[in-house]
Order: structure tokens, then sequence, then C-alpha cells
């Protein structure tokens, strides 16, 4: 892993962040990992833009992931070294509750 010299905790850019956050957050609220398309979705990027950030992070050594195996993707950052998920980049976070 990436990390700085006087600090044990791993150095990845701004938005490598957010994709990390956003695996994490979505494998605990669905209970699997996201698809490379709800990425996609979330960020409102092109799928070689998804594509390419999964490998940069597999590369990295923050997650893995089994070749053939759909939403195979693990988180392995401790999560306390996640930054906060930011909803998608001016996307509306939706929600089904309604005002009362």
């Amino acid at each position: 892993m990436n990390r700085a010299a006087t600090d044990s905790h791993p150095v990845f850019t701004p938005k490598q962040g957010q994709y990390l956050a956003f695996i994490h957050a979505y494998t605990l609220v669905n209970g699997r990992p996201p698809a490379e398309a709800d990425m996609q979705r979330f960020f409102r990027v092109a799928p070689p833009s998804v594509h390419q950030m999964v490998v940069a992070l597999e590369k990295a050594g923050w997650i893995s992931r089994q070749p053939g195996v759909a939403r195979s993707i693990a988180v392995l950052v401790d999560r306390h070294d996640l930054p906060e998920l930011h909803p998608g980049y001016g996307q509306p976070v939706k929600t089904a509750v309604q005002r009362y």
C-alpha cells in the first residue's frame, strides 16, 4: 500500500477515497459489493472511467476482487481511514420518507 513515511494511513486522492467510501457504504447497505454499473450511476461517469479506477484501486492494494466473479470487490482499507462519502457529485440524495 502507498503510505506516507510518517503516517500509517493510506495515501489516496480525494476521488479514490470517494470510490472506496462508496464501495464500503454500498456493501454495508445492500449486503453485497456494488457492480461497476452502480458506481457509474453514482459518480455519473462512463464505464471505462469506473473500470480504470477499480483497476487502479486494486493495483494500489486498497481493494481485492476475484476475476470473473460479479460483485466481488472488497475494501482492504480500514473503515476508519476512509473519508466521508459525499452525495454523488451533484446527485440529490433520494429518500422514500415523505415529509410530514
